[in-house]
């Protein structure tokens, strides 16, 4: 009977990774082959078959395979959606139930990987899953506590994301020295201000903020490739004269990853089919029944990730292509254009920051080092905000993906 061990996981809202102390040594389980991350992603075959997660859902997603993609997953802790039943693939299941098993399969992975049993996990969470919300807060923590007991770990126990970065990456800072990580994941950002020291860390404050990569996404999407879709546009009365705005809720749900799949029904199909009639650009409309006719809605959201990181890094031309919904047809997104398109969002990270330092009583010219981790802190406005508040501090990366996970398997010594 193998030894049973700690499992260290990063359930994130883009991408998740797993990890373990080996005889004192950090390693880092490939969940898939040749990869220290997956993608939190789902796929569900239509006429069924097994769930497919990581790359080989995107995969399934690409080919034009019959079912239903879920991205996101982290994103609806704590909301009402996350226990209720949808139909999808043919079968009524809960949000909860496919995190369950997601987690269920990144479990089996690790041991067969390692060849180890695990019955405890230590998992990273962010700050706060839902900003100035503490109802929904402990609801969404009791809700991935579940999950993960139901995915069969008797023992669960979390630690803050930005303090277990800060855990990772303690051997390059100098003693006595003030750090801020800045942590930006695909659905929260988080922020924690520590001390190193030759014996360890200590952290003086945590903070965080529900917004992330995916808000990143729904702010370009929403600025750049939905008013080629109507938004924006305007509506005839069916009664009497005069104009009327277009209704935004359905191009932000369409614009939100999480929500995309809940939009394939027939009354959301209805009310695009009734806008177009009434649309005085129905050109436009046209398109969106399009998205809708098609479940064109990831692929659509998949062209404004990749839009946004081709403008992030200065690519000329870059541009939302979105020939998968009409020929031609494209959003050109400049450096300049995305970072309009995300100003709220750089005050709010802004903010934050000031808030942490704040919170553990330092000023900005206090911090000797500001280390960004994740996904998301690749975006050029990330580095940006951090200039700005700790104008005199190293800015330096850490493990963009990994540095939470390696400081997760750290804590479990």
């Amino acid at each position: 009977m193998p030894v049973s061990a700690t499992l260290a996981v990063d359930f994130g809202t883009s991408n998740s990774a797993a990890a373990m102390l080996e005889q004192g040594t950090l390693r880092r389980i490939a969940l898939e082959p040749g990869a220290e991350t997956l993608p939190t992603a789902v796929f569900f075959p239509e006429e069924g078959g097994a769930m497919r997660i990581g790359s080989a859902a995107a995969e399934a997603l690409i080919a034009g395979e019959d079912g239903r993609y879920m991205r996101a997953l982290k994103s609806v802790l704590g909301t009402p959606l996350f226990h209720e039943k949808r139909l999808i693939a043919k079968r009524r299941r809960t949000l909860a139930e496919i995190v369950t098993a997601f987690l269920v399969e990144v479990k089996t992975r690790a041991e067969a990987q390692t060849g180890r049993a695990f019955d405890r996990v230590l998992s990273g969470r962010p700050v706060h899953f839902h900003s100035s919300d503490t109802a929904r807060d402990a609801a969404a923590l009791a809700d991935l506590r579940g999950c993960y007991e139901a995915a069969g770990f008797a023992e669960v126990e979390f630690l803050y994301e930005p303090e277990a970065a800060a855990r990772s990456c303690q051997e390059a800072d100098r003693p006595g020295e003030l750090g801020l990580v800045v942590d930006i994941g695909g659905g929260t950002s988080d922020f924690s201000v520590f001390r190193a020291a030759p014996e360890g860390i200590e952290i003086l404050a945590s903070h965080g903020i529900r917004l992330g990569g995916t808000d990143f996404d729904r702010s370009v999407s929403l600025s750049h490739a939905m008013p080629l879709l109507g938004l924006g546009s305007q509506l005839r009365r069916p009664l009497g004269e005069g104009l009327l705005p277009v209704p935004n809720a359905l191009y932000v749900d369409l614009a939100t990853w999480a929500m995309i799949p809940f939009l394939y029904t027939a009354d959301t199909l209805r009310a695009a089919r009734d806008m177009k009639r009434h649309a005085v650009e129905p050109e436009k409309f046209a398109r969106l029944v399009s998205v809708l006719e098609d479940e064109l809605g990831h692929e659509l959201a998949f062209a404004v990730e990749r839009g946004k990181i081709a403008a992030n890094s200065g690519t000329p031309g870059a541009a939302i292509e979105m020939g998968v919904i009409e020929r031609g047809l494209a959003a050109p997104l400049t450096a300049g254009a995305l970072a309009a398109a995300l100003t709220e969002a750089g005050e709010q990270l802004r903010h934050a920051m000031y808030e942490t330092l704040h919170r553990a009583q330092v000023t900005p010219m206090q911090i000797g080092a500001v280390v960004l981790v994740g996904g998301s802190s690749l975006m050029r406005l990330v580095a940006d905000e951090a200039r700005a508040v700790c104008p005199g501090a190293r800015l330096r990366r850490s493990e963009a993906f990994t540095a939470v996970i390696d400081g997760l398997a750290l804590a479990t010594a």
